[in-house]
């Protein structure tokens, strides 16, 4: 029996008619790019281009501020969170032509609550370095999402999300670095028709000019109150932030080796995977369960997790339905092989390798019965392509 008529039965055996078959088949199809993976690999991967100007950035920071160093160099947080502002002149000459916003009477600066309490940081993933904001209020949290990933203006943030992976940011700030050295360079021909050019020949060249960074709130995990999770408020926030930060890691870590990083069930069990395994040493389902709201299973907690990712177009209720056993079950043999290969699991090796590998399934594979066997037979054969 093939992958897809596997996945069939298996979903079939959890009581989904044909179209919901159909309707599964497509959402939970594996789209991790494995052509991607360029061998040798070593990890942690080499940090990408932009992390250099992050890094002046931290300097920056740590004297006068982490949000007043980033406001002098991301133009969004020059603009209010106002609707219907990214329609206007000012803000898309700002941001898509990199305009200088002295003298736009827009430009009134985005105001944080706490200012004092965001912090900007340089944190080594599996991945490689990726710079990181921490910001220490809420309403600060959904102030840089909406500035930094919705165009300023004032759309919804999920209660149930702290953490945002901002990829292909526009970075002016380091277009004007690239340009100041071209200018350097070429002293005698660097009229603006001949910046054009350049600029031109600059735009394919992404690596040079687009930023992947991730905004982080304090907060409880998944909006899991402490008293829920049956720890004392301080240690379930230091955890939260934990679980939050190599969640996030994880999703680049997929995007790095793998060209893929979705809104999707699979990608957030991987990632929660990781992050309660950063955090605590060891998986708990019940834990993940209660983040995506399938704490009461069969029922489902609106607010939870899940529903921030049922598709689009968004799966029927049958096939949402299902999806939620497949998670719970998923998540319970996930949490079985991890209390099984615990010792070889918890060194760095064992980390990447279970990453890997749960990459190369499927969500009707991980709730299947045969997940086990499915994820230490891809584990070795892992070990055997990359002998790390």
């Amino acid at each position: 029996m093939n992958q897809q008529e596997f996945r069939k039965s298996v979903l079939a055996s959890y009581g989904a008619n044909a179209l919901e078959i159909e309707e599964l088949l497509a959402y939970n199809q594996n789209v991790f790019d494995r052509s991607c993976l360029k061998l040798p690999v070593k990890f942690p991967l080499a940090p990408e281009a932009h992390v250099t100007a992050w890094e002046e950035y931290v300097v920056a920071a740590r004297e006068i501020g982490a949000f007043e160093a980033l406001k002098q160099r991301l133009v969004q947080l020059k603009f209010p969170i106002l609707k219907g502002i990214s329609h206007t002149s000012a803000y898309r000459s700002a941001t898509r032509k990199g305009v200088p916003v002295d003298t736009m009477p827009q430009a009134t600066s985005l105001i944080l609550k706490q200012p004092e309490k965001l912090q900007l940081m340089i944190h080594q993933s599996l991945a490689g370095a990726i710079p990181v904001l921490l910001t220490g209020n809420r309403e600060d949290f959904v102030s840089l999402v909406q500035a930094l990933t919705m165009r300023n203006e004032p759309l919804p943030v999920p209660a149930s999300m702290g953490a945002c992976m901002v990829a292909g940011f526009n970075n002016w700030d380091r277009v004007r670095l690239y340009r100041k050295q071209w200018e350097g360079q070429n002293p005698a021909n660097c009229s603006e028709a001949s910046w054009a050019a350049e600029f031109g020949r600059l735009i394919p060249q992404k690596d040079l000019y687009q930023d992947r960074f991730i905004i982080l709130s304090d907060g409880f995990y998944s909006d899991v109150s402490a008293n829920d999770i049956g720890l004392p408020e301080p240690e379930w926030r230091r955890l939260s932030l934990t679980i939050r930060l190599e969640h996030e890691c994880t999703h680049y870590f997929t995007r790095r080796l793998f060209d893929s990083m979705r809104d999707n069930l699979l990608d957030e069990l991987i990632a929660d995977y990781r992050g309660i395994v950063a955090a605590i040493g060891h998986y708990r389902a019940d834990w993940f369960l209660r983040f995506v709201g399938l704490e009461s299973f069969p029922d489902y907690r609106e607010g939870g997790r899940l529903q921030n990712y049922r598709g689009q177009p968004p799966l029927s209720d049958g096939a949402f339905k299902i999806l939620q056993a497949l998670v719970k079950d998923a998540a319970e043999n996930l949490q079985r092989f991890d209390a099984e290969y615990a010792v070889k699991l918890k060194t760095l090796n064992g980390q990447i390798f279970m990453l890997m590998a749960l990459t190369y399934l499927t969500l009707e594979e991980l709730a299947s019965l045969e997940a086990s066997l499915y994820i230490q037979t891809t584990i070795e054969q892992l070990r055997t392509t990359f002998c790390m």
